[in-house]
């Protein structure tokens, strides 16, 4: 998004006031055309119209624009994307009455506070953001509400004058402050969790994020790195002994990839289970197997995950 485009969005959410179709198709990059056919023929975003008929679209309509684009760039089918965003959109936790109120515009004002550090490359005043945001709201709303939602959005606008050095700058400085609170959230805790990428394609901030948001003060959570081999999770398994090994993937899975899981789970010595958007898209598959699924939910996954465990020591 341009600062202009960030300006106007923060002025729109505070305001609650209405984008026509042209600013949508700007700010996304997406064409009227499209935007119509994703409407009429797919139901994936409900604009309001005014008597005339002409469209306007809330903030949420133009965050639902790029998640669709998100998927779409990774091999999804438009049509199954509704299905992917309904199931997420059920999963979701409704906010504590606390925060309800500052939903709609402080975590806004944050996100504006991060890309404003980042338009300057001032690394110190990110620092300084951080911290703040970190002393305000629990972890998953700081990464789920301000800070992922900025790295998606300069992730998908990296061809634009800029734009990369900002990713550049906010991957490094989350990736190398999210090993930390896992290096952190470790000590003294021998029992763990495994947590390793289901392939090379997914991306490293967001498998240490669930890696983040799956520990809690019962369960440590160890993640391997993007290399790791997945035909070789029985024999790291074999030797780590974990309570439980959890695979995370944002990407489409493959026709035969709900079987490979379920010969894996059937090999392993721990209980399996899989996390991220993977998961939503495999839930149905994954019914009745010994996979479980987790959900890309952050506010959901630690939840699932203690209830999965807690399920394995009670057999």
């Amino acid at each position: 998004m341009t600062e202009s485009g960030a300006s106007l969005a923060a002025l729109a959410l505070k305001q609650e006031e209405l984008f026509p179709i042209r600013e949508v198709s700007r700010l996304t990059g997406v064409n009227p055309v499209t935007l119509r056919a994703w409407e009429r023929r797919y139901g994936l975003i409900q604009p309001t119209r005014t008597d005339s008929g002409h469209r306007l679209y809330s903030l949420a309509d133009v965050e639902a624009v790029r998640s669709i684009l998100s998927w779409i760039e990774r091999g999804v089918s438009v049509s199954k994307v509704g299905k992917l965003l309904a199931r997420s959109q059920a999963a979701r936790v409704p906010a504590a009455p606390v925060y309800q109120e500052v939903a709609s515009g402080e975590w806004s004002e944050w996100r504006a506070q991060v890309r404003g550090a980042l338009s300057s490359l001032d690394e110190a005043e990110l620092e300084r953001v951080y911290g703040q945001v970190f002393s305000t709201y629990p972890l998953p709303v700081v990464f789920a509400d301000v800070l992922m939602p900025v790295w998606r959005d300069l992730l998908l606008r990296q061809d634009e004058v800029g734009r990369g050095s900002e990713w550049a700058l906010l991957d490094s400085f989350l990736r190398g402050r999210v090993l930390q609170r896992l290096q952190l959230a470790r000590c003294g805790q021998p029992e763990r969790v495994l947590l390793a990428p289901l392939s090379a394609q997914e991306r490293e901030l967001e498998l240490l994020v669930t890696g983040l948001l799956l520990g809690s003060d019962e369960v440590s959570v160890s993640v391997l790195g993007l290399g790791q081999p997945f035909a070789e999770l029985e024999r790291v398994c074999e030797r780590l002994r974990p309570q439980a090994l959890v695979l995370f993937s944002h990407q489409p899975p493959g026709d035969d990839l709900a079987a490979s899981l379920t010969r894996l789970a059937l090999g392993l010595d721990c209980p399996l289970a899989l996390a991220g958007e993977t998961a939503d898209l495999l839930a149905e598959e994954l019914e009745g197997t010994p996979v479980a699924c987790l959900g890309s939910e952050g506010r959901l996954m630690q939840r699932r995950l203690r209830q999965f465990l807690a399920g394995h020591l009670d057999t």
